[in-house]
């Protein structure tokens, strides 16, 4: 197989999945959607966290949402709990990594927040931590996974959202996990800018 073979078919591969996972994640996109609206009209915000190439997602969605997305727009309330280096290093530190997500979801989140939970398993223990300290403080949980679900699939309660990639795969969890961050982002814009 050539290089230009091998990388063809990542794309043939990522393109495949997302036309297979469209009608499967439409509905869960568009209902945690709503809920994210809900929370942001009623003066809420969004926590969102995750590991490696999930912090990254969650990262990315709280600059879409506290910046902008595609059209202009005031800033939305959004925290990536991934990215203060002395909040997270102090926990892992004094506590445990495991919660490092946990103990800033029980110290900033708020009665109708909301927790974008992102795990490309469903199994990572932080995340886990986190949506357990987000159902202490009656936050709903979006949860992003693959495959089964994982442990967190276990977990969610039904006033929560499971966004779950039907792949094994990681890298092409990842890719559908960017596209369904996009689609919230374009949907939250759109119900708050005045759409259907």
């Amino acid at each position: 197989m050539t290089l230009t073979t091998r990388i063809g078919k990542h794309f043939d591969d990522s393109a495949q999945l997302k036309l297979d996972s469209k009608n499967v994640l439409a509905q869960p996109i568009a209902d945690a959607a709503q809920a994210m609206v809900a929370c942001l009209m009623n003066d809420g915000k969004i926590l969102a966290c995750g590991n490696g190439g999930s912090a990254g997602d969650a990262q990315h969605f709280a600059a879409e949402l506290i910046n902008r997305f595609e059209v202009e727009r005031p800033g939305l309330a959004a925290i990536a709990l991934t990215t203060d280096s002395s909040v997270l290093t102090s926990i892992a530190n004094d506590y445990d990594y495991v919660q490092i997500f946990s103990k800033q979801v029980r110290a900033l989140g708020m009665d109708g927040d909301v927790l974008l939970a992102i795990s490309t398993s469903g199994n990572s223990a932080n995340v886990i931590e986190a949506i357990q300290a987000a159902h202490e403080r009656n936050m709903p949980v979006v949860a992003l996974t693959g495959g089964s679900g994982g442990k967190i699939a276990a977990l969610l309660k039904p006033a929560d959202f499971h966004i779950c990639v039907p792949a094994k795969r990681t890298a092409r969890i990842q890719e559908v996990h960017l596209l369904a961050i996009h689609c919230l982002c374009d949907v939250i814009d759109h119900v708050i800018l005045g759409g259907e």
